[in-house]
């Protein structure tokens, strides 16, 4: 596993607020291979497994926050 960069604190509050919305969102990331894989989901969960931080999707997907690239056209910023 790579080294975990963390997240901006201000686009984690951002996911949290989406999860407690329960609305359906457009999430763009890069899978384990590094491809860019886009889907639409509601975030269940944010969590930390092993002192990396992950997003738990309705659809039972399990992404990296530091593999996200942009969230409802949202991009990523720079971390905290």
């Amino acid at each position: 596993m790579d080294h975990y960069q963390p997240i901006s604190c201000d686009f984690y509050d951002e996911l949290e607020a989406r999860a407690t919305l329960r609305r359906s969102c457009h999430i763009e990331f890069r899978d384990a291979s590094g491809q860019v894989q886009t889907t639409e989901a509601v975030i269940k969960d944010l969590y930390i497994r092993s002192k990396v931080e992950y997003m738990l999707l309705s659809t039972g997907l399990e992404i990296r926050l530091d593999h996200l690239i942009s969230v409802d056209g949202k991009p990523l910023p720079e971390a905290c």
